[in-house]
């Protein structure tokens, strides 16, 4: 009997301590912003395109400057993109290289939906609206660069 008890209080303490622990890593060593970007790009077999953006993040808004790369695209399309930035320590994490697979038809207006990362664990989930005559089947991503106040 007392070793039931004694093994439930341990359980209870393990518990507890878990959920302390898996509730404040998150909030304590990364946070979150929202990001708009608005792309341009065009392309036969290797598609480029380039835009601008905001990052707002703790209070402030950061520009951004994007370039876009694929392979496997064929047509011009151009498209306003909406989304979270996660895994944020700094605005200054945002710049990178994101890479994705991706397969897309846009004919006169789509939508889109995409997730990305850049080697600083920056993850990118982005829904936007494109319009243009396009199809892509292959990699595809994008530099983000932070612009000069």
């Amino acid at each position: 009997m007392l070793a039931c008890i004694h093994s439930r209080k341990f359980g209870a303490a393990i518990v507890g301590a878990a959920i302390i622990l898996g509730g404040t890593s998150d909030d304590c060593y990364s946070q979150k912003g929202s990001i708009h970007l608005t792309i341009v790009k065009a392309g036969f077999i290797v598609g480029t395109g380039s835009g601008t953006g905001t990052l707002d993040y703790q209070g402030r808004t950061y520009r951004l400057r994007v370039s876009s790369f694929g392979f496997g695209t064929i047509g011009v399309s151009g498209g306003a993109l909406v989304g979270t930035a996660y895994n944020l320590r700094t605005a200054a994490d945002i710049a990178g290289t994101y890479k994705a697979v991706s397969v897309g038809l846009t004919v006169s207006a789509g939508a889109g939906v995409g997730r990305f990362q850049n080697a600083n664990g920056v993850i990118l989930e982005l829904v936007g609206a494109q319009l243009g005559l396009a199809v892509s089947l292959g990699s595809a991503g994008m530099t983000i660069a932070l612009q000069a106040p």
